[in-house]
This record gives structure tokens, sequence and C-alpha cells, in this order.
């Protein structure tokens, strides 16, 4: 974490302090996972705001779907992905950085 930053006293259930305590930076996995809500609160509005509620029903039906793929797919086919998107970002950022330096 770069910049200002607060410090805050919280209070937790024990299951998500066990979790914490597994985090060699509990202060990063936080920040991690209060910024995946704050983009997930942002898209919502914002498709809200072209038209497209997001609906309880909706989403139900995409995390069933999720935990369907969740379980048909071997944890093999997670990482082949998983590398294919590391290596094609890395492509992409080395590009971008040719581009500018050009």
């Amino acid at each position: 974490m770069t910049g200002a930053v607060r410090k805050l006293s919280i209070s937790v259930p024990p299951d998500v302090a066990e979790r914490l305590e597994r985090e060699p930076n509990a202060s990063a996995f936080l920040v991690d996972a209060a910024r995946a809500l704050m983009r997930r609160e942002a898209l919502d509005a914002e498709l809200a705001h072209q038209g497209i509620p997001v609906a309880e029903e909706g989403v139900a039906r995409a995390r069933a779907a999720r935990a369907a793929v969740d379980v048909a797919w071997p944890a093999e086919r997670y990482e082949a992905i998983r590398e294919r998107v590391r290596h094609a970002t890395a492509d992409d950022e080395d590009h971008a950085g040719r581009v500018s330096a050009a």
C-alpha cells in the first residue's frame, strides 16, 4: 500500500480472524477484498445507470453456474488458464512498454 493510510481497529468473527492470521499481510488482504467489493458495487451502479439492473435471481444463477464450473474443472485446467492469462498480460505490458518508449 502506498500513499496515505489510516489505522483502524476492527472486530471480526473467529473464522475470519483465523483466515486473516494465515495471511503474511492481513492489511493488504483486507484492502484487496474491500477494493474488489467496491469494484463490484461500481459495476452494479454503472449497469443500473445503463438500464441493466442486477437482480438477486441473476446473481444466484451466476453463482450456481460458477459453482458448477468449479466442480467440473480440475485444478490443472484452472492453472493452465491462469498461465495463459499471465503470459498474455505480460505480453500486453511488454508491448505497451515498447509502444510508449517509441
